[in-house]
C-alpha cells in the first residue's frame, strides 16, 4: 500500500501521535499553518515538518463544558449547585453560546459537547462584563426574542421566523394553566438574535422597528429560504463585513479555510450564510453586537416622577390576569437604592410610563415592588421588579404617562357618540360627547386599554362577530 499523500485534521492528529483537541489548538493559535492543500487539508510533507511535541505543550488539558459552565459561575460569585441539587446558574448551553460569539474555541468538533482550553475560559472569567455576556447567552422565548430585536412579537414570529432568518436552539414547557395547560415554547439564541442585523443588511431595520400597528410588514412579501439555500454572493459577503468585494476575493484567495463555495458558478460563487459568518467571526472581520437598548421607567416619587433606566432589559408579561409580569435588567447602585425606596410603601410604586424595545409603552398605576436584587461576583448589579398583571395597561402618550383607561357602557355606543373606539368595545369618553361626556355623566365599566381583559374583551368580541357571520351564511338551525 502507498504512502498517503494527503492528510485531514484527524489523520494529521494520528501520524503526529498527538490529541485531535491538542491539534485543533494549533491550527487556532498558528502552530499549525492552514492546510496548503485545501481548507483542512494537508500534504504529506507539510504533516512531516510539524512539531508534535509543540502541539502537546500548547494544550495541557482539556476543559469540558461542564467544567467551564462551573468556573465561569464560580467567577460570579455564584457557584454552580453539585448535579441534581438545583438549577445550574451557568450552564453548558451558555458556555456554547459563548463559542458561537467567538469568546472561545470548541476543540471537540460536537458543538454539543464543547472541549476547551482552560487559559481560555480562565481570560473569560476574568472579564469585569462577564455577566454582561453570559445574560445575553441566555435563551429567550418569542417575546423576550422580539424585544431584544426591537420589534413586534409578530413581525418576530410571523415574519422573520417564517423566512427561516433564525431557528430556535431550544425549547422548554411551559403551564398556561387557564391558556391550554402545557405548552412547548421555543427558545432563541441570543447571539443568533444579535447577529441578525448584520448578517442581513439588506433589511431595513429601523422600518420594521417602528412599523405602526396593523400594517403590513414590510417582510411580507418575501418567501422563506429553501432548507439549505440561505446563500450569499460575494458582493453581500463583503456588505456584512463593510468592505469592497475586493477585499473579499482577496481573503478567499489568501486563506485556505475560507469557506467553499455551494453552489452558483465560477464567476458567482455562492456561499453559506452561516459558513461565511462563522468565518468571519473567527477571523475577526465582524464582531458580535452586544448593545441591548435600556428600558426607561418613570415612577411616581414623593417629590415627583422619577426617570430611571435599566439596561439589558428583560420583560415577562403574564397571559394570566392571576399571574405577575417582571421586568429584570442592569442598574447603577443609585438607581437601584431609588428604586428600592420607591416601591417599598405598602402599595408599592406606581410605573407611570414604561418603553422597552419591541413593546408598546405601558404603565402600572400601583403594587409595583423590587423582588429581587443580585450582585453578581464582577460587580454587576441586576434588579427585578414586578406587578400585578391585571393592573397594566398601555400608557398615555402625554409625557406624564399614566394607565390608559376603557369605559364598557351598559349601552353601547349610539350614533351621537364622539368618543374614540376601541376593538373591546370600550371608549375613551371626551367632554362634548352627547352620549358620554359631561353632560350626561353615564355609568361605565372601567378596564386599562391594552391590558390583559382588554385582549379578552377584544377576542371575544371578534369570535361572536365570526359565529354570527357564519351563521348567516349558513343553513338555519333544526
Amino acid at each position: 500500500m502507498g504512502k498517503r499523500a494527503e492528510y485531514d485534521e484527524g489523520q494529521a492528529a494520528g501520524r503526529l501521535r498527538v490529541r485531535r483537541p491538542e491539534f485543533r489548538w494549533a491550527v487556532h493559535t498558528g502552530a499549525v499553518p492552514p492546510g496548503d492543500v485545501g481548507p483542512g487539508v494537508w500534504s504529506r510533507a507539510a504533516v512531516e515538518a510539524m512539531d508534535a511535541d509543540a502541539i502537546r505543550a500548547g494544550l495541557p488539558y482539556v476543559l469540558s463544558g461542564h467544567g467551564a459552565a462551573d468556573q465561569l459561575a464560580a467567577a460570579l460569585g455564584t457557584p454552580n449547585p453539585a448535579p441534581g441539587q438545583g438549577p445550574a446558574q451557568v450552564t453548558v448551553f451558555a458556555v456554547r453560546e459563548m463559542v458561537k460569539a467567538g469568546f472561545l474555541t470548541d476543540l471537540s468538533g460536537d458543538p454539543a459537547q464543547p472541549a476547551l482550553h482552560p487559559d481560555q475560559v480562565a481570560a473569560l472569567a476574568a472579564r469585569p462584563d462577564l455577566a454582561e455576556l453570559l445574560a445575553e447567552a441566555v435563551p429567550l422565548g418569542p417575546d423576550q426574542a422580539a424585544a431584544r430585536l426591537g420589534v413586534r412579537r409578530s413581525t418576530f414570529t410571523d415574519q422573520i421566523v417564517r423566512l427561516g432568518w433564525i431557528s430556535p436552539a431550544g425549547s422548554v414547557m411551559i403551564d398556561y394553566k387557564s391558556h391550554g395547560g402545557w405548552t412547548k415554547i421555543p427558545l432563541y439564541s441570543g447571539v443568533d438574535l444579535a447577529l441578525l442585523p448584520v448578517l442581513r443588511p439588506g433589511v431595513d431595520w429601523e422600518a420594521l422597528r417602528t412599523v405602526p400597528a396593523g400594517r403590513r410588514s414590510p417582510l411580507a412579501g418575501l418567501a422563506p429560504v429553501a432548507p439549505g439555500r440561505d446563500v450569499v454572493l460575494l458582493a453581500e459577503v463583503a456588505w456584512i463585513a463593510r468592505v469592497g468585494r475586493a477585499a473579499v476575493v482577496n481573503w478567499r484567495r489568501r486563506h485556505s479555510d475560507f469557506p467553499a463555495p455551494v453552489g452558483g458558478t465560477d464567476i458567482h460563487p455562492e456561499f453559506d450564510r452561516s459558513a461565511v459568518a462563522a468565518w468571519l467571526l473567527d477571523h475577526d472581520k465582524i464582531e458580535t453586537p452586544s448593545q441591548i437598548p435600556p428600558a426607561m421607567l418613570l415612577l411616581d416619587g414623593a417629590e415627583g416622577p422619577t426617570r430611571l433606566r435599566l439596561d439589558g432589559p428583560r420583560l415577562l408579561l403574564a397571559d394570566d390576569a392571576e399571574d405577575e409580569d417582571q421586568l429584570s435588567g442592569w442598574t447603577t447602585d443609585a438607581d437601584a437604592d431609588a428604586l428600592a425606596e420607591l416601591t417599598a410603601g405598602t402599595f408599592g410604586a406606581s410605573l407611570r410610563r414604561l418603553t422597552v424595545p419591541g413593546a408598546a409603552p405601558l404603565a402600572v398605576p400601583g403594587e409595583v415592588r423590587v423582588v429581587d436584587r443580585f450582585r453578581t461576583g464582577s460587580g454587576g448589579l441586576k434588579v427585578t421588579l414586578a406587578w400585578p398583571a391585571a393592573l397594566r395597561g398601555a400608557a398615555s402618550d402625554g409625557q406624564a404617562g399614566g394607565v390608559v383607561h376603557h369605559g364598557l357602557a351598559y349601552a353601547g355606543p349610539g350614533e351621537a357618540c364622539a368618543c374614540q373606539r376601541h376593538d373591546c368595545g370600550g371608549i375613551v369618553p371626551v367632554n362634548w360627547c352627547q352620549e358620554h361626556g359631561t353632560s350626561a355623566e353615564p355609568v361605565l365599566e372601567w378596564h386599562p386599554g391594552g391590558g390583559i381583559r382588554c385582549a379578552d374583551l377584544a377576542r371575544r368580541r371578534t369570535d361572536t362577530a365570526a359565529e354570527a357571520a357564519s351563521a348567516a351564511h349558513g343553513e338555519s338551525p333544526m
